[in-house]
């Protein structure tokens, strides 16, 4: 008999509110965008950021690990998160969680590192377009002005109350990486939902309702 485990189609943990966030992203015309981001590769990253293994580990992921606090760097699909002094959080294409950790111990050699996969820990939920500020505004108490909060920059932060890990992405026009619990995925989601219907945006689910 085959292992169900093995051959069950992996659900992510905001599968069943994809439909209404695509519907009120078309309800908005453009002006938000909800969606989510499944499956990423995260990896808890542990290292003296001090030591020669940074810059190594660094060019090993195609990227710098970022040194000032509350940023992120970039390149392609693969991103790294300042989470404090000597830890940040790796973020890559779904399944690579193998190989960035292979390219990590492998470039750190005798340096002390910590990589824990943390990737089922949470999900990501993008939320973007022109009003996407004014949306997260709503429920966090961080100032997201461009200015104080634009591209490039991230915080550990809440969100209608929930712990969240922000992420202002670096491309032009590509929003908010919001990356939430797994556990939390669904309240987060049903309150983001919320928040749009107060601008019109209509969620089909309340309208049943």
């Amino acid at each position: 008999m085959a292992d169900t485990a093995l051959t069950a189609r992996r659900r992510s943990p905001l599968a069943a509110a994809a439909d209404r966030m695509a519907a009120t992203t078309r309800s908005s015309g453009g002006a938000v965008r909800l969606a989510e981001v499944p499956f990423l590769t995260q990896l808890n990253l542990r290292l003296d950021a001090k030591s020669p293994a940074t810059d190594a580990v660094g060019l090993a992921l195609g990227l710098q690990l970022p040194l000032e606090p509350g940023t992120v760097v970039r390149a392609g699909d693969r991103a790294a998160v300042w989470l404090g002094p000597d830890e940040w959080l790796v973020v890559g294409g779904p399944g690579t969680q193998r190989d960035l950790e292979s390219r990590i111990r492998s470039a750190a050699g005798d340096e002390h590192v910590s990589v824990t996969d943390v990737s089922a820990q949470r999900t990501t939920l993008l939320v973007g377009g022109p009003r996407a500020r004014d949306l997260l505004s709503h429920g966090c108490p961080l100032d997201l002005h461009p200015r104080a909060f634009g591209p490039g920059r991230s915080a550990q932060t809440t969100l209608a109350r929930t712990h969240v890990l922000l992420v202002a992405r670096d491309e032009p026009g590509a929003g908010f990486w919001v990356l939430v619990r797994s556990s939390f995925a669904g309240y987060l989601a049903d309150w983001l939902l919320d928040a749009a219907v107060e601008y019109g945006w209509s969620d089909p689910a309340r309208r049943q309702g």
